[in-house]
């Protein structure tokens, strides 16, 4: 039997820079659970360190947690790749890592800490995880799906860090698995907005850096369990499954 999923598809932890310290595994996972979240994606900047703690901080919940990068390409667009598996996803890591260069600036752009499951700092990063890979997003595209996953491109309606705004367009060709808008427009809206970019499956997502922000937006996806599989069903509208973009749907 098919369902209705709250899933947020883009959250950060503290490793990203730009997010709070208080988004450490646990608390995000808690806060997640209160906002009545079924599948969530962590997303962080260029580095996914901290994933592996949210999955352990979410094993006794029903909360799905989904690995994930936002990474942004030489254009300086971001773009979410979501993995299965997150051996997966550290394959994807080994690539990124050779292609960001850089060390972080604490005092101008925050602390990148590593935290585990029961809040236990095991590291601080010094990589500069606000930074710019020097891979092209075709090339990050196609490492997205070698590993089996989904190419997402982040917050498209944004006027910086976003396909539109560093490209000006998208192109049928363009090998999205979807297309993430933020809560400042509705479905309804980017379907008028970008009536050439039908073919995607569009999603909203949180963007979360702070604990306030989570369980805030998020998509309502009919699914028949939330997993990863399930999702990528709705993605390409398959099987009944697909992203519920009315409110009363």
């Amino acid at each position: 039997m098919l369902n209705v999923f709250n899933c947020d598809l883009h959250v950060h932890t503290c490793l990203s820079p730009c997010a709070e310290l208080d988004m450490h595994p646990m608390a995000l996972v808690q806060r997640a659970l209160e906002a009545k979240l079924d599948m969530i994606a962590i997303c962080d900047h260029n580095s996914s360190e901290n994933v592996q703690y949210v999955i352990k901080a979410a094993a006794s919940s029903k909360l799905k947690i989904l690995p994930g990068m936002e990474i942004t390409t030489s254009e300086e667009v971001h773009l979410l790749a979501i993995f299965e598996s997150l051996s997966n996803l550290i394959l994807l890591q080994n690539i990124i890592d050779q292609h960001l260069t850089g060390l972080n600036d604490e005092n101008l752009f925050g602390v990148q800490a590593i935290v585990n499951e029961i809040g236990e700092v095991e590291g601080i990063e010094n990589k500069l995880l606000i930074g710019a890979t020097d891979l092209s997003l075709d090339i990050l595209i196609r490492h997205i799906h070698q590993y089996d996953g989904l190419a997402i491109a982040a917050h498209i309606d944004r006027e910086s860090f976003s396909v539109l705004s560093q490209l000006g367009f998208i192109s049928d060709n363009d090998d999205f698995d979807a297309l993430e808008i933020t809560p400042r427009t509705s479905f309804h809206q980017a379907r008028i907005k970008y009536s050439e970019l039908s073919k995607f499956s569009f999603i909203v997502s949180s963007d979360s850096h702070y604990i306030k922000d989570i369980g805030q937006s998020f998509t309502r996806i009919m699914l028949q369990e939330p997993t990863f599989a399930e999702l990528k069903m709705a993605l390409k509208k398959q099987n009944g499954r697909y992203i519920m973009e009315k409110k009363n749907a």
